[in-house]
């Protein structure tokens, strides 16, 4: 159930990423990619130190896209892990809805009609014509002839374009680093606490039918996802080297590209998205990591967690609001 309503409007939930303004190249305008990304070994970037009172909370900053053959030397976290009392898991929403494999199985025929236009027209009949012709130049080069996608909401085609130019850019969306905390975490019995927002959703089948029902002002989000792909490739493939060598300075200036806010604001205006009251979610997420973080600080002599990179870098985030409360707070 890979693209159902909820499992996509998850990634709303975290804290804001800091956005960069770019201009569109002109329309069918692709750039060739200058840039190579990093292979073998690598040491990613160095954690973020925050202290109070001799206690401290190493943060490793998370980033994806990735170096697709980048093999990740995760020494010094597993280090760090292991010598801490508790792990901080990156912020999340759980539905609150108890799903066996065949209430699942149920939901995929409602998930995969969610994601389609609920008045059977195509991406060419919705989207205007400037835009179209930018898709078909761009789904040409990466998806190739898959009809079936013509018929999708613009929000879901956008994505699958984007994953599909990301699995051809050398890069990967397949994180690295949570596998490696799972498993030195249970090498060392070290708890994992959730930082974890619940939202319960009484039936999921209904909902879903709900959403595959409504309307949805996409565009936007249509169109900014063509433009990433068109223009910020590049910079995507620059931003996961810098990760990779564990080159901060780099990540601080590059510019941080992200449509997914835009798309998912989309998503969260919906009648049925504000109905189940998912316009604070953003907020209540961060306040609950905020106070994982505050708990195991005034408790445990070391503990360890992980956060997006661009939230660890945007003025006025997670960082600087732990400063505001009197931490202090190290960069790598």
């Amino acid at each position: 159930m890979r693209r159902a309503l909820f499992a996509v409007l998850l990634l709303a939930l975290l804290p804001p990423a800091a956005l960069a303004q770019q201009a569109a190249p002109p329309a069918g305008d692709i750039r060739d990619l200058d840039t190579l990304v990093v292979t073998g070994e690598q040491p990613g970037p160095g954690m973020w130190k925050v202290v109070r009172g001799g206690h401290v909370l190493w943060i490793l900053g998370t980033l994806s896209p990735l170096p697709k053959d980048m093999t990740w030397l995760s020494r010094d976290v597993e280090a760090a892990i292991a010598e801490s009392e508790e792990i901080i898991a990156p912020p999340s929403v759980n539905f609150g809805t108890e799903l066996g494999m065949l209430r699942t199985m149920m939901l995929i025929p409602s998930a995969l009609k969610a994601r389609k236009n609920p008045d059977g027209k195509t991406l060419q009949e919705i989207v205007p014509a400037d835009l179209y012709a930018r898709w078909l130049t761009l789904k040409a080069r990466y998806i190739g002839r898959d009809g079936g996608v013509e018929k999708w909401r613009p929000i879901f085609a956008a994505q699958e374009l984007y994953e599909a130019a990301i699995g051809q850019s050398g890069m990967t969306l397949k994180g690295v680093v949570q596998p490696v905390v799972e498993k030195t975490a249970k090498q060392h019995d070290v708890p994992i606490v959730e930082a974890r927002v619940t939202v319960k959703i009484e039936d999921p089948k209904a909902a879903l039918k709900e959403f595959s029902a409504s309307a949805l002002d996409d565009r936007e989000c249509f169109a900014k996802t063509l433009s990433r792909i068109e223009g910020d490739l590049e910079s995507m493939r620059a931003r996961g080297n810098a990760w990779a060598v564990g080159d901060i300075a780099s990540l601080r200036t590059l510019p941080q590209g992200d449509q997914y806010r835009t798309c998912l604001e989309a998503l969260a205006t919906t009648g049925v998205a504000k109905r189940l009251g998912f316009g604070d979610l953003r907020e209540r997420v961060t306040a609950t990591w905020l106070e994982r973080a505050q708990d195991s600080l005034a408790k445990n002599r070391s503990t360890f967690a992980t956060l997006p990179v661009s939230d660890l870098l945007e003025r006025g985030g997670l960082l600087d609001r732990l400063r505001e409360q009197g931490y202090t707070v190290e960069d790598p």
